[in-house]
């Protein structure tokens, strides 16, 4: 964990060098994706089982590959109730929340009398990527398919690793209504829906998140298919005062960390004391957690405290570009609406993360590695198209198309400037 403290000479160089540290890099993964990938486009289902029983040690065949409806129901069964009825209740709230994103489609008629608009598409075939390795991500089904439901997508299909299907990523499954999974995972899952394998039909865009494998092979497919995005390890910034609960903030610290060892905590305070207590939760919390290794790690090598005043917060959250930011502090609004660069911004002490990642409503596959610069979480418009719609009737071609010429002229492109000379000719 590193300390820096805003009011030091040479704090901005020293925090920026901080940020630009590589995380979960690896030289060896994109080679080894590119083989991964053309072994799938020219062996097709032969290559994904021959990876699998490799890679993941499952021996499968173009029959057990694909999750039939009898063991989505008895997985399922195994959920625990309690875990059912939290996941429906968060998909219902997901449902909610995404089908006010819903655009309309518009249509109307200029000055110059030329009707012009836009319609509204849903894909006809999506591709969702549900992690598994350190954890089950049920929530992760939810966030991806509800959405692409809400915007009228045709087919759905799942993939994830092989081995046991965890029941409440099958009661999630149920919950939002995908009975299309395949046991696949990494980068052959990507390669295989993208280009079809066997019984795997090949999809229009893939999205979800997962590991160094699966995000390498979202980049070199992209343009065979649509992406989402492209993954790195999760982040969290918690602005805070000296009024919080050291313990909460620790725990809000440690929600991200425990993901993954490349994961990324920041606090930002301007309280020394608080800080040090804050250090001193987490210290106290780690030992308690499953998933310390990862949580632990994440915080030594990544993690970071930061002393600043509270209005030099937004700057640095823009700097950071987080995934998340917490403003746990009195009238969070008046920092809050200052941030340009956030994935999710998270309002007041009783609001952690973690309730955006499950029952909030609001998408958690969200823009990591600084991408919230230029780019959104996951959202309906991930899985719709805007298509323009023009009609000129004869008068108003009359007023554009002299206009057309000249531009055409001017491009040096004259079966553009005689497509409109002639109906103005023969008009």
């Amino acid at each position: 964990m590193r300390r820096f403290d805003a009011r030091t000479p040479g704090f901005a160089a020293n925090f920026r060098a901080f940020l630009d540290e590589r995380r979960g890099s690896d030289a060896d993964v994109d080679a080894a994706v590119a083989d991964i990938i053309a072994a799938v486009k020219a062996e097709g289902l032969a290559a994904v089982l021959r990876l699998t029983a490799r890679i993941d040690r499952v021996e499968l065949d173009e029959h057990s590959i694909g999750v039939n409806a009898g063991e989505i129901e008895a997985g399922a069964a195994l959920c625990p109730q309690p875990v059912r009825d939290a996941l429906a209740f968060a998909a219902d709230r997901i449902r909610r929340f995404h089908v006010r994103q819903r655009p309309a489609d518009l249509q109307f008629t200029d000055e110059a009398g030329v009707e012009l608009g836009w319609r509204w598409t849903a894909l006809e075939s999506v591709g969702i990527y549900v992690p598994g390795g350190r954890a089950a991500y049920p929530s992760s089904l939810l966030m991806n398919a509800i959405p692409a439901q809400v915007a009228g997508v045709d087919r759905i299909a799942m993939a994830t690793p092989p081995g046991r299907l965890e029941p409440a990523v099958l009661a999630a499954a149920q919950v939002a209504g995908v009975t299309e999974i395949w046991r696949v995972g990494g980068a052959q899952a990507v390669a295989a829906l993208a280009f079809g394998a066997g019984p795997i039909a090949p999809v229009d865009k893939i999205v979800g998140p997962g590991n160094a494998y699966v995000t390498a092979a979202k980049r070199r497919l992209y343009g065979v298919v649509g992406i989402d995005a492209l993954a790195g390890p999760s982040e969290i910034v918690v602005v805070a005062d000296g009024r919080n609960d050291p313990a909460w903030i620790a725990a809000d610290l440690l929600s991200q960390a425990e993901h993954d060892p490349d994961a990324q905590s920041i606090l930002i305070t301007d309280d020394a004391g608080f800080a040090e207590a804050v250090e001193r939760a987490i210290d106290t919390l780690l030992p308690q957690l499953a998933t310390a290794g990862a949580a632990s790690a994440s915080w030594r090598d990544h993690g970071a405290v930061v002393l600043a005043a509270l209005d030099d917060a937004p700057g640095l959250v823009d700097l950071i570009a987080p995934e998340h930011v917490e403003f746990a502090v009195e009238a969070p609004e008046r920092l809050a609406d200052q941030v340009r660069h956030a994935g999710a911004i998270f309002l007041g002490r009783h609001t952690p993360e973690a309730i955006g990642d499950y029952v909030a409503g609001s998408n958690h596959v969200l823009p990591t590695s600084r991408a919230a610069r230029f780019s959104s979480g996951l959202s309906v418009f991930d899985f719709i198209k805007r298509t323009s719609i023009v009609k000129c009737d004869a008068a108003a071609f009359a007023r554009l198309g002299p206009a057309v010429v000249h531009l055409a002229r001017a491009e040096g492109l004259p079966a553009h400037a005689l497509s409109a000379s002639i109906r103005l000719d023969h008009g």
